[in-house]
């Protein structure tokens, strides 16, 4: 078989970069974060808040910054994210008061808008060959950072406690900062238009939600959308789940790392499928694997205590690897495939178009999290998992009869 790597233009490759940048940065720390949440005091649904502080306002600030975007450089709009990043990881070393504690997770969250909706406007008005696997090739970044940034993280919280994680984040943050000044600011300088005014922005707005209504287009959306809503559970209670049924800190961070590692060739292999440009059978294929995987580990998940309790942990760690690994692929296919189709259907409107493929993640991780960790405390983990799994795949059903 001839194997190769998919091809990653100039510009779809210095994004990328800068995302796995700061996705090492802040994933440095944010692997172990629910449990420095639970260790100050935190209460599940308190959790829950928290993840919605940081997630809202990437979806309530993105068509700001897209509007920004025609006015400012867009590479110059992502720097103040990543230093808003940065001045994130300074702030949980000092920052000791709990209302100011809350006023940097909403500041994390603008940071957040400002680089992803600046990134994707940047891509999405580049004349790029291949949407999908430009995007495909932008999504893979985080679990790149996945694959090394919790062990080294680990390594500074057991030497150095949580100070030494966030001055290395820091540190990783302002390097970021300088490499997007350098290879981004001219390519994005393309995109700027001095004379554009708030009201062809909102007029842009109006078009771009009118496509996105359309039937041929929002079914897949809403497929998109739940799964993203779904993985908000996972991003604020999947660890707290495996401390649940007694694992270790350490055998969390081992484990968490192997994901990712083990991610890193299967990631390749679905960047080469999105090459197909079938965008619409990828989001469904992708939400249906996603939702039966999710149900299977909350059903399997009334066995671990069991199994753990006689010393079956390898047995159980395999078990989640391998339902993990598959339901990261089908979100991984999904979300990739959607910015594409979001991309090719709103092709005439770039920065409007990033915007609104921005608020979607966030949206659904900060009421996913929010949700959760409402209904985690009488419901329990499993039965949180086997649920959130069940709406994903009554979802993609009823969209595709709509479709």
């Amino acid at each position: 078989m001839n194997f190769h790597i998919p091809k990653i233009e100039r510009i779809t490759g210095a994004a990328t970069v800068s995302h796995f940048l700061l996705m090492f940065g802040y994933k440095l720390f944010s692997l172990f974060f629910p449990l420095f949440l639970f260790v100050r005091g935190f209460s599940l649904p308190e959790v829950g808040y928290v993840y919605l502080l940081i997630y809202l306002p990437i979806a309530v600030f993105s068509p700001i910054v897209g509007f920004l975007n025609h006015k400012i450089n867009p590479a110059i709009l992502a720097d103040l994210g990543i230093l808003g990043y940065a001045f994130y990881s300074l702030s949980m070393i000092v920052i000791q008061n709990q209302l100011v504690f809350y006023l940097c997770q909403i500041l994390l969250g603008i940071s957040a808008a400002l680089f992803f909706v600046s990134m994707r406007a940047v891509l999405m008005g580049s004349h790029l060959q291949n949407f999908d696997r430009s995007f495909g090739w932008f999504y893979s970044s985080p679990f790149y950072a996945d694959a090394f940034a919790p062990v080294v993280g680990a390594l500074f919280i057991w030497k150095f406690d949580f100070v030494g994680v966030f001055v290395l984040s820091l540190t990783f943050h302002i390097f970021n900062a300088i490499f997007c000044f350098l290879y981004l600011r001219k390519p994005a300088l393309a995109l700027v238009d001095d004379g554009f005014e708030l009201k062809r922005v909102i007029l842009n707005y109006k078009k771009a939600f009118a496509k996105i209504k359309e039937k041929s287009i929002l079914p897949f959306i809403l497929i998109s959308f739940s799964i993203l809503f779904l993985a908000g559970f996972y991003r604020a209670f999947f660890v707290l789940f495996l401390k649940d049924i007694g694992w270790s800190q350490n055998q969390i961070l081992g484990f968490g790392s192997l994901l990712s590692v083990a991610f890193l060739p299967i990631s390749i292999l679905v960047i080469k499928k999105l090459e197909s440009k079938k965008s619409k059978e990828h989001i469904i294929k992708g939400g249906l694997v996603f939702g039966l995987f999710t149900v299977l580990f909350g059903v399997l998940g009334f066995c671990f205590k069991f199994l753990f309790l006689f010393k079956a942990f390898y047995l159980t760690a395999l078990i989640i690897f391998l339902i993990i690994m598959a339901k990261s692929v089908g979100a991984f296919l999904a979300n990739s495939s959607r910015s594409g189709l979001v991309s090719q259907e709103l092709r005439q409107y770039p920065e409007e178009a990033g915007a609104i493929d921005t608020i979607f993640s966030p949206l659904g991780a900060a009421f996913g999290s929010l949700i959760a960790g409402l209904i985690v405390g009488f419901l329990g983990f499993s039965n949180l998992f086997i649920l959130g799994g069940i709406f994903v795949l009554l979802i993609v059903s009823l969209m595709q009869r709509v479709h």
